[in-house]
C-alpha cells in the first residue's frame, strides 16, 4: 500500500497508455459536453483545430483515469484539496494513445493532521508522438504510515 512516505521529491511516473476513439469523444460528448467540435466530424471542420477533438474536461477524465489507476489504487489516498492549475496544450483527437507522466514536485507533512500528508503532483500528458496535450498540478492527500509506537505520523 502506498503511503505518504514513498513519495519523494524529483520522481517521475510514467503511467500506462490510453487510447481514444472518435466513439470515445462523442459518448463523453453527448452526456457532458454537446459541442459540435466534439459531436460531428463535418461541423468540427470549421473550428479552430480543424477536426474531430475531445473536450478538455474528458481530457482531464481520461487524466484522472490513468492516475488513479497508476498511483491512487492500493493507496492510502485522502482526496484533494484542490488543482493548482489546468492547461489545455494541443488538441486530442481519434486514434491519440496518451500516456501519462507524473512528476512529485513537493511533500509536506500535514501541520495539523499528524497522520496524514500532502503531495504536490506536477503530471504532464503527452501523445503517441509526445507532444504535450495536457499540464495538471495539484495537491493530493495521503495518509502516513504508522509509527513504532503504534500512532500515525510522525517520524514514519
Amino acid at each position: 500500500m502506498r503511503a505518504f512516505e514513498d513519495f519523494k521529491v524529483g520522481d517521475i511516473m510514467e503511467l500506462a497508455p490510453l487510447a481514444v476513439t472518435a466513439a470515445d469523444i462523442k459518448s463523453f460528448a453527448v452526456r457532458f459536453d454537446p459541442q459540435p467540435m466534439h459531436l460531428d466530424e463535418a461541423a468540427s471542420q470549421s473550428t479552430i483545430v480543424d477536426g474531430l477533438f475531445a473536450s478538455g474536461l474528458h481530457i482531464v477524465c481520461m487524466h484522472m483515469r490513468l492516475f488513479a489507476d497508476g498511483i491512487l489504487r492500493d493507496s492510502t489516498s485522502m482526496g484533494s484539496p484542490g488543482v493548482e492549475e489546468i492547461r489545455y496544450l494541443a488538441p486530442v483527437r481519434p486514434g491519440d494513445s496518451l500516456t501519462l507522466r507524473v512528476e512529485i514536485a513537493g511533500v509536506r507533512p500535514s501541520k495539523s493532521r499528524p497522520e496524514m500528508g500532502l503531495v504536490n503532483f506536477r503530471s504532464h500528458m503527452v501523445n503517441a508522438d509526445n507532444k504535450p496535450v495536457l499540464e495538471i498540478a495539484a495537491t493530493l492527500m495521503f495518509g502516513r504510515r504508522r509509527t513504532a509506537g503504534g500512532g500515525r505520523g510522525g517520524a514514519g
